[in-house]
């Protein structure tokens, strides 16, 4: 279960401003083009809610493919509460690992770390294991293959 996750922290004392087209692309039936562009996107306001709790880590390994894959970048924000069926960078007794929650049976003193790779095992975290929930993936930036 061991993962290396190197942690780094947002930074949003520049700004990331990138042309796009505000009106969208189609990803049914093809549209008009739009060549106009009104305002520039800044990537770094757009992911980062809560700067003082943001920060981006790379995927290791390959328990969660299709979901996330090796080397896609996790932005991830430590302000968000868990929630079932949210993805989360947990530690589990002091090895990180990043999987999705399933909190069904919290209340029973289980809780289920489910990866997307059917190669892996569900990992059950009982009561008196060392857990803790390090924060929650809100976006992933990777390359399309």
């Amino acid at each position: 279960m061991a993962t290396e996750i190197e942690i780094l922290k947002a930074d949003l004392s520049t700004e990331l401003p990138l042309e796009y087209a505000d009106g969208g692309v189609r990803a049914g039936f093809p549209g008009p083009a739009q060549d106009r562009v009104d305002r520039p996107l800044d990537l770094n306001r757009e992911l980062v809610k809560h700067p003082e709790s943001t920060f981006y880590a790379k995927v290791v390994g390959d328990s969660m493919v299709p979901t996330l894959h090796p080397d896609d970048i996790m932005v991830i924000d430590r302000a968000v509460q868990p929630y079932d069926g949210c993805i989360a960078v947990v530690t589990v007794n002091g090895e990180f690992t990043v999987k999705e929650l399933d909190l069904k049976q919290r209340n029973r003193g289980v809780i289920n770390l489910i990866p997307h790779n059917k190669r892996y095992n569900v990992i059950k975290v009982c009561d008196g294991e060392q857990f803790e929930v390090w924060g929650i993936v809100r976006y992933v930036i990777h390359e399309t293959r």
